[in-house]
């Protein structure tokens, strides 16, 4: 068991960042808090990802010298899905970020159960 564990280790670190993240973003209250745990479950995908396209003995997909066979490169789309994912996620925290911001001017507090006790207070 600890040997494919061994063998595997990039894509058990990433299933436990992901529940590092999950549990964060659950148990919390502090939105900051829950935009970590976010990000944290967002990186262990790419992480996951990222290991599951390496290839041990390949190459990059560059094309040089001619040479086509395709298995000599590694598969380039787990990288293009990773960057196209991490310029979503940025987006994606930065817009979360504005938000907390917004409702901490607001509220005057980052506790969820806080922010919406005031709304329904407001809604009343």
């Amino acid at each position: 068991m600890l040997n494919v564990i061994y063998a595997h280790i990039e894509e058990a670190a990433a299933i436990v960042l992901f529940a590092i993240g999950f549990t964060t973003l659950l148990v919390n209250k502090n939105l900051i808090k829950k935009i970590i745990g976010f990000s944290m479950m967002d990186n262990a995908i790419y992480l996951f990802l990222a290991s599951y396209g390496y290839i041990a003995g390949r190459a990059a997909p560059i094309y040089i010298d001619g040479s086509t066979d395709p298995n000599l490169y590694v598969n380039p789309l787990p990288a293009g899905l990773v960057l196209t994912g991490i310029v979503v996620s940025v987006s994606v925290t930065a817009i979360m970020l504005a938000l907390t911001v917004r409702l901490y001017k607001r509220y005057r507090t980052l506790d969820i159960d806080e922010i919406a006790e005031f709304v329904r207070r407001e809604g009343a």
